[in-house]
């Protein structure tokens, strides 16, 4: 009986003087075919069940309890997933449908068909790469004032860095989306019924590998419906004051407003328009506050990075606090953040569902089988990155890039994350002014697990002490 409860995660972490490997879960030793065993053990850590093979460029597929599992670890295979065939693999996992549909609806981030052309589009245009300077004085604004309320605090005080990131991304994010300040009370809020919501969201929906083709709904339990509630009540309240003509006219939902004016084929009343503020909320300010994150744990056991990047600061910045205008300057800032994004994708694992049949490289693909693209493997395979669990920035500088779609921390296609450039800017910048003025300290015997549930977090936060320079 007990033998089939999930084993504990075993984590792997190295560092010395010239190298650091950080935290990942060691690979998965289990018996092969067992995978009954298997799926407890995804439901513990989707990030635990990987094989030494797995991470290698390839194709396979398996049976669980009757439905077909594709796993797709190959740069030409994965392009004609999400480009050449991407039609048919538009729709998203019943997984990821299933566990955000009560907090976000038909949400640009779940949708398909019709509903996600019609709503791409508006979305691309209110984050399109050509706006996010003018969203610079905004995060400038909003990162200075957590510099302040740290210098408030006494030199080595102890905060829990990923609730801080979530804060300073939540606040950058309304301002930015709805044109007015949240605060930090409103900004707490969501961050800690974020964070409940996905502690009770299981990472299996064992209904689809039943035979339910569209997953089981989520059971909807007490604590599930404050944790939603109380996000809706702070983005229903923005919505509503725009709608009412209290919100900024430069703001991202007030433009959402103005085109369903001209537009009300869009049929975005109020609750697609919380819909797709709330998607845009969530997506925004959660990936680049893990992507900060894990930043700051790298920078804080990889000392050697961290005085890299307090150098180039120096050199770009001088003692002038760093600006929009300074980012494309911080070569290994980026580095840094695009580094980080390799080794802790927020979103680690792509899962869609086939619409027909189909073939992956040689092989036969059923219709509504789990296709998975799994980032977490994918930046970790050896034959695309050397010493792929190794912390290494300067895989990220010059003119090194990866192998195209070897590196998809926003995805690909079609259906890469349109505010991607919104976000990278943001980290970049927002560890550039954060850098400048403290050091941020791991404990050393502060044991650091990645945690994959909705986004790739660090397993109850990341306590760290914050030391001005």
């Amino acid at each position: 009986m007990f033998a089939w409860r999930p084993r504990p995660v075993e984590i792997t972490e190295k560092l010395n003087d010239t190298s650091f490997e950080p935290a990942h879960a060691a690979y998965y030793d289990g018996k092969s075919g067992d995978w009954l065993r298997l799926l407890l053990q995804a439901r513990v850590d989707f990030l635990s069940i990987w094989r030494p093979a797995d991470f290698t460029e390839r194709v396979t597929a398996t049976r669980v309890l009757g439905r077909q599992i594709v796993l797709v670890n190959a740069p030409d295979l994965i392009r004609q997933v999400v480009v050449k065939r991407h039609e048919n693999y538009e729709r998203k996992s019943p997984q990821m449908r299933r566990a955000l549909e009560y907090l976000l609806g038909d949400g640009l981030f779940i949708s398909d068909g019709e509903t996600w052309k019609q709503r791409r589009a508006l979305v691309n245009d209110i984050v399109h790469t050509n706006r996010v300077p003018s969203f610079g004085p905004v995060m400038e604004k909003t990162a200075g004032e957590l510099v302040e309320r740290w210098n408030s605090m006494p030199d080595g005080a102890s905060v829990n860095v990923l609730h801080e990131m979530a804060g300073l991304t939540a606040e950058i994010i309304s301002r930015s989306v709805f044109g007015n300040n949240l605060g930090k009370e409103s900004a707490d809020a969501v961050t800690d019924a974020f964070t409940s919501y996905q502690s009770l969201i299981d990472s299996i929906n064992l209904g689809y590998f039943i035979g339910f083709d569209e997953g089981l709904p989520v059971l909807r339990t007490p604590s599930l419906r404050r944790s939603v509630k109380r996000i809706h009540r702070i983005i229903d309240k923005v919505v509503e004051d725009h709608l009412a003509g209290r919100g900024d006219h430069n703001s991202m939902v007030e433009l959402l407003i103005r085109r369903q004016e001209r537009s009300p084929e869009l049929k975005l009343d109020l609750v697609a328009l919380r819909n797709e503020a709330a998607t845009i909320f969530m997506a925004g300010h959660e990936t680049t506050a893990a992507t900060l994150t894990w930043a700051w744990y790298l920078l804080s056991r990889a000392g050697w990075a961290e005085q890299a990047v307090h150098e180039e600061i120096a050199r770009v910045c001088g003692d002038r606090t760093p600006t929009i205008d300074d980012v494309p300057k911080l070569d290994y800032c980026r580095a840094v953040i695009e580094e980080t994004l390799r080794l802790y994708p927020p979103v680690p694992i792509l899962a869609r569902q086939t619409k027909q049949a189909d073939t992956i490289g040689d092989l036969p693909v059923e219709p509504a089988s789990l296709v998975l693209i799994v980032p977490w493997l994918l930046h970790r395979t050896p034959s695309l990155f050397e010493d792929p669990h190794l912390f290494r920035p300067e895989r990220f500088l010059g003119d090194r890039r990866p192998v195209p779609y070897s590196y998809i921390p926003f995805a690909s296609g079609p259906r890469v994350c349109p505010g991607m450039n919104f976000g990278l800017t943001e980290a970049i910048l927002c560890l550039a002014v954060l850098a400048q003025r403290f050091r941020v300290r791991v404990d050393a015997d502060h044991k650091v697990e990645p945690l994959c549930r909705l986004t790739l977090r660090p397993k109850g936060g990341l306590p760290v002490t914050l030391h001005r320079r």
